[in-house]
């Protein structure tokens, strides 16, 4: 009987195909975090307002702008990556209750987006950066 699930599993446990799928998942993630990082950099005053209007001190801004965009470079990388997708990852979950909880359509959405990284995060914490990253090249 015709399975495709098999058929995906096939696919994907052909030698290479694993690690090409998880350097393009770690890049996936990690766009997100260094366009947020950068953008914040760029408009530092009105994010550290918009902080403050929230409840945030504007002063952890720079620890915020160090999560986002240095994480999200480290998953580019794969250095230090279970570290980074773990700090990420708890870095989402947190932010998704502080700016997402609100009662709007979009806030939702933004809150729910949050929470799926996270668990794309905590799956590459689980299962490393791959063969295509520093962490491999350093751990061999």
């Amino acid at each position: 009987m015709f399975n495709p699930n098999v058929v995906v599993k096939n696919i994907v446990n052909q030698s290479g195909v694993d690690n090409v799928v998880t350097l393009v998942a770690r890049i996936l993630m990690a766009y997100i975090f260094i366009i947020a990082g950068w953008g914040k950099l760029t408009a530092y005053g009105a994010t550290a307002g918009y902080m403050e209007s929230m409840g945030v001190p504007g002063a952890l801004l720079p620890l915020t702008i160090l999560v986002e965009f240095g994480g999200g470079l480290a998953l580019l990388f794969g250095f230090q990556a279970r570290l980074a997708a773990f700090g990420l990852a708890v870095f989402s979950i947190i932010t998704a209750f502080i700016f997402h909880s609100g009662d709007d359509q979009m806030q939702q959405i933004n809150f729910m987006k949050n929470l799926a990284m996270s668990g794309g995060l905590f799956y590459l914490m689980l299962h490393g950066a791959g063969r295509f990253s520093l962490d491999h090249a350093i751990e061999k």
